[in-house]
């Protein structure tokens, strides 16, 4: 006999303990970091997936935020999405995300976003590419900048508000977080095994970026590892290379997480950075209408946009959609001409820029008037979304 699954919020010390051992065997943990991972949670924002009332996967949930043009719409993270290896491949894991996504479309999160390890699950469920992660890599002799306009100010990482100065530049940036305290956390603590080192850019009353990092020894070579960073003028651009550059007699390779269009290395004398890897985050629209009104569009454009589009799973989202925009704010209205037709998971990188309306149509994601094609251009124009986060 073949029982249906069900879904919902763990129950008692003995699901925990159940979802803890599968969560450590699908991701090569100790009980203590997994357990240390499901509180970091939180676990009444934990997710399992039953069958005859064993507990055979779960996941956790992440409420967070994600700026897009410059406003920052509500979003809820997936993380840690496991199954039992027994019950792979018997519809668990798309049982339990579309419970997820009917879950966050009834609490009106407009928003969702994961790292997959396999596309083709989450696509059942509605998510898309929206962004990008990226490393980047380059030998601290290759650095070359000398000029520091601002000093480095060593400060202990618990004595500064960096959600502050990071909140300054995520607003300017597509699909940069409104962290969850865990992501918080995770940058900020440190093990018996390393230090990290925190630094103010300018004066400790108007800093004017900041940079956290650890350093650690390959096999044959010694890298500064940046756990995180912000940049807010030109001065502070300036001055996080000149201080990079001074680690050249002990450190060979710096690392750190950026945009695969990373603008800082305009400053350096040379091509000599390389991507570390590059890897795309997924992205679920899981209410059409809030997520297109929530978000900023460019101010000085006043057009409509007519779309026509169909969600397998959330019939809320079917039908067809006028987004008015002015001054920078959108309004969505049903009905209209139907003139941009997509599926859900076409506007996933239109939303967030990723991919141009042109590209999308040539891959087969859309299909549009010149003019809707057109319109959408100028709606989305904005920075190519990115994160520097993993979760």
């Amino acid at each position: 006999m073949i029982h249906e699954f069900t879904y919902g919020k763990l129950t008692d010390e003995t699901e925990k303990r159940q979802l803890g051992q599968i969560l450590e065997q699908c991701f090569i943990g100790s009980p203590s970091d997994t357990e240390s991972y499901i509180n970091g949670i939180g676990v009444e924002n934990i997710r399992v997936i039953r069958q005859a009332k064993e507990v055979v996967g779960g996941l956790g949930l992440l409420p967070m935020g994600q700026w897009y043009g410059g406003v920052c719409v509500p979003m809820t993270g997936i993380a840690a999405v496991g199954i039992a290896p027994e019950y792979r491949g018997s519809g668990a894991a798309i049982a339990l995300m579309q419970n997820v996504v009917r879950e966050l479309h009834s609490s009106g999160i407009p928003l969702s976003v994961l790292y997959p390890a396999t596309q083709h699950l989450y696509r059942k469920a509605g998510y898309e590419q929206g962004g990008s992660h990226c490393g980047w890599e380059i030998p601290t002799q290759s650095i070359q900048v000398k000029e520091q306009p601002l000093p480095a100010i060593r400060v202990e990482l618990d004595n500064f508000e960096w959600q502050k100065l990071y909140q300054q530049q995520a607003k300017l940036n597509n699909g940069n977080l409104e962290r969850h305290q865990s992501i918080w956390q995770r940058l900020i603590d440190s093990d018996k095994e390393e230090t990290v080192y925190a630094y103010l850019l300018g004066s400790l009353d108007r800093p004017q970026g900041y940079i956290i990092f650890r350093q650690r020894r390959g096999e044959n070579k010694s890298y500064l590892v940046v756990k995180d960073w912000a940049i807010l003028t030109t001065a502070a651009a300036k001055s996080f290379w000149a201080f990079l550059a001074k680690h050249r007699s002990q450190i060979d390779q710096v690392q750190w997480r950026s945009s695969v269009v990373e603008s800082l290395s305009l400053l350096l004398p040379e091509q000599s950075l390389k991507p570390e890897f590059v890897q795309r985050w997924l992205l679920r629209i899981v209410s059409v209408e809030k997520a297109l009104s929530a978000r900023g569009y460019p101010s000085g454009i006043e057009s409509e946009l007519h779309l026509e589009v169909h969600d397998d799973l959330l019939e809320a989202n079917r039908g067809k959609f006028i987004l008015s925009v002015a001054n920078g704010r959108g309004e969505v209205t049903r009905g209209g001409r139907g003139e941009m037709k997509l599926d859900v998971r076409g506007l996933a990188p239109l939303y967030t820029n990723l991919f141009t309306p042109q590209q999308l149509q040539q891959s087969g994601y859309l299909q549009a008037t010149e003019i809707a094609i057109a319109t959408a251009t100028a709606l989305f124009a904005n920075s190519s979304p990115w994160m520097p986060d993993f979760f």
